[in-house]
Order: structure tokens, then C-alpha cells, then sequence
């Protein structure tokens, strides 16, 4: 059971987020919450990662991850200065129509990583950059395909599904167990990923070793 404050405040961390892109500074959210000083921030950001409701990510600025929110039916409302969070596939409140995806975890532009585990985490996507298919959103570790703009660190956003063309960039899942983002030829009875950086070397595997796990759609890069 959270406290009134500590649910203020996961909320507002939740919207501002969604919003934005980024976590708030102790300034905003102790303005928000109507605190005093940052000390009542810092212990009760420290609550919510006891609880498991919040990820801080050490060695980087004003990086808040949400974990999870409570499951209530009414949930407190949130401190005046904190506008509501967009409903899935309704304007914001700047006025851009947005969508929630799952978050889903990280892939590697580099050297193929452990596979994907689903998470619980949504966050909102301008609709103009989705189709009618599935999506879901990836941030991308390593700089394999940063010649064709994708840094470490973007968030990409995926169009869900098996089926791709010699040129699209994909998500590929190499003997069931890595899971790499490249640019995808076919090559016969191969496949080659292909990175977009000469510091890597293409990687040409049989078919029946890759699986395509969707193709991208779009991305987002947070400053």
C-alpha cells in the first residue's frame, strides 16, 4: 500500500514522462507535490524503489523508470500542476494525437543480446507514426547502425510481424536466444544483417536460424 504522497508522485513521474520523454527534475516534482525541500523527494522516490514501482537508473540525469502502478480503481488525483497523462489514441495535451505501446526491453546495434523479455511499461507514440498492425517500442544499446541514424540509447518503435524486404531494418532473433536490430538481405537460402557502421561485419546465417520479429517503423530520441 502506497502512502497519498508516494502515489502523487509515481503518478506524476508516470505522466510527465509520457508526456515528455523524460523524468522531471526534484525541483518539478517537489513544486508539484507541494513539498518544501528535495529531501521528501529523495525518501520518497527511495519508498517507491523498495516497493518495486520505480527503476532510478544510476549515472545518468533525471532517469526515472516506472515499474509498475498500483492496481486501484481510483487512483488519488494528481497534484494540480500535473496535466493528465494522454489516453491511448486521443490528443495530448499539446494537441498531437498519441498512442501507448508496450515497452518491451533492449536490443542490441552491436553484437546480438539475450532475447527480449516482455515488461510492463507503455509509453505514448504519435499516431501519425503507426499503422493498423501491432507495435512495440525497443531502446537500442551499442552503435552498429548509427549510419543510419539509430544511436545508442534511441527508443525504435516496431511494426510487429514475420515477413520482411531486402533492404528494411528488422528485428531478428538468431537460434531462438539473440535478438539483434540490422538491415535485413536475403541471400539465396541466407540471410545477411547487415549494420550500418564499417566497424561491424555483416553477418550471413541460414534461413531456418532467423526469425524476423518485426520491422521498423519509427523512432524517438530523447535530449
Amino acid at each position: 500500500m502506497l502512502t497519498k504522497k508516494q502515489h502523487e508522485l509515481l503518478l506524476f513521474i508516470d505522466s510527465h514522462l509520457r508526456r515528455t520523454g523524460f523524468s522531471p527534475s526534484f525541483d518539478e516534482m517537489k513544486d508539484a507535490l507541494g513539498l518544501r525541500s528535495k529531501s521528501g523527494i529523495h525518501r520518497l522516490i527511495s519508498a517507491l524503489e523498495e516497493r518495486g514501482f520505480l527503476h532510478r537508473r544510476h549515472h545518468r540525469a533525471r532517469a526515472l523508470e516506472i515499474l509498475r502502478l498500483p492496481d486501484i480503481d481510483v487512483p488519488p488525483a494528481p497534484a494540480p500542476s500535473d496535466p493528465p497523462a494522454p489516453i491511448p489514441g486521443s490528443p495530448d495535451p499539446g494537441g498531437m494525437l498519441v498512442v501507448d505501446v508496450p515497452f518491451v526491453g533492449r536490443i542490441a546495434a552491436g553484437n546480438p543480446i539475450e532475447a527480449i523479455t516482455p515488461e510492463t511499461t507503455r509509453i505514448a507514440v504519435p499516431a501519425d507514426m503507426l499503422g493498423k498492425a501491432s507495435h512495440y517500442a525497443l531502446e537500442v544499446t551499442g552503435d552498429s547502425m548509427q549510419d543510419a541514424g539509430i544511436l545508442d540509447g534511441d527508443m525504435v518503435i516496431i511494426r510487429e510481424g514475420m515477413q520482411a524486404t531486402d533492404g528494411q531494418i528488422v528485428v531478428a532473433l538468431i537460434d531462438g536466444i539473440e535478438v539483434t536490430l540490422k538491415r535485413l538481405r536475403h541471400e539465396g537460402s541466407n540471410i545477411a544483417l547487415i549494420p550500418a557502421n564499417r566497424h561491424y561485419e555483416t553477418r550471413v546465417l541460414p534461413a531456418a536460424r532467423v526469425n524476423v520479429q518485426g520491422t521498423l517503423a519509427g523512432l524517438i530520441r530523447r535530449y
